[in-house]
């Protein structure tokens, strides 16, 4: 292990503050990953049963989701 290695910090890769929209949405995906599971259709089916909808505010569909991680570098 090289020890010489600086470590990221948790916000040193962020190009910008998070939106009102990626607080909440970050907030919901925890809830939903503890409460209903980790599988891309149980994420869909819990943040549409919680009315957390896409940037654009039509309900998630997983190629929505998987678009939006990709396009918030998650």
């Amino acid at each position: 292990m090289n020890d010489t290695w600086p470590y990221l910090e948790i916000h040193q890769s962020r190009t910008h503050e998070p939106t009102p929209y990626e607080y909440k949405l970050a907030a919901t995906l925890e809830d939903v990953y503890t409460h209903v599971g980790h599988e891309l259709a149980d994420v869909v089916r819990g943040l549409n049963a919680r009315q957390v909808h896409a940037a654009d505010g039509s309900p998630w569909t997983e190629d929505s989701f998987r678009a939006e991680m990709n396009r918030l570098g998650a």
